[in-house]
């Protein structure tokens, strides 16, 4: 069952808390045993006075918290949330079209970054780290806002856009960083810290 899955992960299952096919399919691209957990829906709400660039962690952070007490020994639970920061203000889903039009004009001819935060948890351990891509933007006119929006509908994307999608192809003229992350996993951090996260569960188990 295991023979195309990555050896020093062999023993280890990881349980995806997340709604995103993107990123299922994200992960699955390590090579691990994923299994996609139902979800519960987690209050998203933040200190007012956080840093911007603590949100996406933090709430993370958040959506763990109802599923460590179920975990079973070898499973690592992985959530995450994604975060686009504009000038300083955090924006998340739209709320709907006007909101998701009003997001895209604020990118519009500028530089935002995207910050991923990841939290990884055991039945004994919980880690948290976040990644940041700094994404460019070309001046986008109404016309093809309202195009974008009309027919991709992005409702659940951070900043009111796909980078894979239409908007990515035409919209964006630089990136800085992780192009998975702004996907909604940042893959080589990400690969890295779930080696160091496996390692420890094996060697716990051999004391």
């Amino acid at each position: 069952m295991n023979d195309n899955r990555y050896k020093p992960l062999e023993g280890c299952k990881v349980l995806l808390a997340s709604h995103s096919p993107r990123r299922r399919q994200l992960l699955e691209k390590l090579d691990v045993d994923v299994e996609v957990l139902p979800l519960v829906e987690v209050n998203e709400s933040y200190p007012a006075k956080m840093a911007s660039e603590e949100v996406a962690g933090y709430i993370s952070r958040k959506k763990a918290h109802p599923y460590v007490s179920g975990l079973k020994d070898g499973e690592i639970l992985l959530t995450a949330d994604t975060v686009v920061i504009n000038r300083g203000e955090v924006l998340g889903k739209p709320a709907d079209a006007e909101d998701a039009a009003r997001m895209l004009r604020q990118l519009s001819g500028h530089t935002h970054k995207v910050v991923t935060g990841v939290t990884l948890a055991s039945n004994k351990r919980m880690v948290t780290f976040s990644a940041v891509t700094e994404v460019d933007f070309a001046p986008l006119s109404h016309e093809t806002i309202d195009y974008y929006i009309e027919k991709y509908r992005p409702f659940d994307k951070a900043g009111a856009y796909g980078i894979q999608e239409w908007i990515g192809y035409v919209g964006i003229t630089g990136i800085r960083g992780d192009y998975y992350n702004v996907m909604g996993l940042p893959l080589n951090a990400l690969f890295e810290r779930l080696m160091v996260f496996a390692n420890s569960l094996h060697n716990r188990g051999n004391h």
